[in-house]
């Protein structure tokens, strides 16, 4: 009788029989971890893959070589491409130990560097920009300039080494402006001058207004505009008891209209002080005293038709006037009290010697 069952060749029924005994074993026991294989293994990539570092840049590069090339724009510090022995850092014992040089210094990438703002780099930017530009009008010179836009804005702009950028003193605006620029009339500009105090100089004749208050520098200048169109508005205003004040009140001496005035333009319509400046003259160099009244009278009407001119035709009477003014608004110094006794003698046509004592 035949058989219907296949034969199972020798060698592969032994493969079946190893396999079986194998996976018996590895459900009993886990195969061992060979560590010291796996380390060779990468160290052995590692060593494929890694190449010879290079020079560092500033010794390949060209003496000749423009900076601006390898520093075109700002950027942290970078040691390979500075040809410079920078050293930056804190040391505890500096007779031990030198200050950290430029590789792996963090203060060094800390801080803003202005390396690439170099003269030759800035040049090369200016003239770049020169054929956008137009040239400077002649006529405008600074005298003009200050006549056409007289009010400054000052700012300030800081460059320091912190974590912020802002600085606070950034902030602070000043805004300058002459106060004859100003269209005001004497009593407008005397309540200008009382509203605004200390800040306004009188040696320069400069209104200054600072602004600090506000976060951002420009919401202090836009505060700073607003607080001198309030001044001005308020300065040309009116109230009704402001109608009795009178000269004491001013801030300031003004000669138009004062009493000072008033007694020049009496004292050279005067007969009295006429008469007297000529009795004092007494007979001199052979003269009678006949004569020498006579002269006295003769030089009293000179002075007579001098101040009855006015104080914009005669330059005694204006000399008196701006001594009197600054010895008024100034103060009595010894500058101006000489400036006032010499425009006293002047106007009284004193002899010489009463000058100067």
């Amino acid at each position: 009788m035949l058989s219907l069952c296949r034969r199972v060749p020798p060698l592969r029924a032994a493969a079946a029989r190893a396999a079986s005994q194998h996976s018996a074993t590895t459900e009993e026991q886990f195969q061992p971890l060979d560590v010291s294989r796996r380390r060779e293994v990468v160290k052995k990539a590692r060593q494929r893959r890694s190449t010879a570092a290079g020079p560092p840049r500033y010794e390949r590069q060209s003496t000749t070589q423009r900076w601006s090339d390898v520093w075109p724009a700002p950027r942290s510090f970078h040691p390979a491409a500075v040809p410079l022995p920078l050293r930056q850092g804190f040391v505890e014992r500096p007779a031990l130990y030198v200050t950290p040089g430029k590789y792996a210094n963090a203060e060094l990438m800390k801080v803003a560097n202005m390396l690439h703002l170099t003269p030759p780099a800035v040049e090369r930017h200016c003239k770049a920009l020169a054929r956008f530009c137009t040239a400077w009008p002649a006529a405008l010179t600074d005298e003009r300039l200050e006549q056409l836009r007289p009010l400054r804005v000052v700012t300030q702009d800081f460059v320091h080494a912190t974590p912020t950028v802002r600085h606070p003193d950034a902030r602070v605006v000043a805004v300058r402006l002459p106060v004859d620029r100003l269209l005001l009339t004497p009593a407008d500009r005397d309540k200008l001058l009382r509203l605004v105090g200390e800040r306004f100089d009188v040696q320069t004749g400069l209104l200054t207004l600072v602004a600090d208050r506000c976060p951002y520098r420009r919401q202090n200048r836009d505060y700073a505009l607003y607080l001198l169109t309030v001044l001005y508005f308020e300065s040309c205003k009116r109230e009704p008891w402001e109608a009795l004040r009178v000269d004491a009140d001013a801030e300031e001496f003004v000669w138009e209209g004062s009493t000072s005035q008033a007694a020049v333009r009496r004292l050279g319509t005067s007969e009295r002080w006429l008469g007297t400046n000529a009795g004092q003259a007494g007979p001199t160099n052979g003269r009678t005293g006949t004569e020498e009244a006579q002269m006295g009278t003769e030089e009293g009407q000179a002075v007579t038709e001098e101040t009855q001119l006015g104080p914009e035709e005669s330059a005694v009477v204006r000399e008196y006037a701006k001594a009197v003014t600054q010895l008024h608004n100034v103060g009595e110094d010894e500058a101006s009290l000489a400036a006032y006794r010499r425009a006293v003698v002047a106007l009284l046509s004193l002899p010489e010697h009463v000058a100067a004592h």
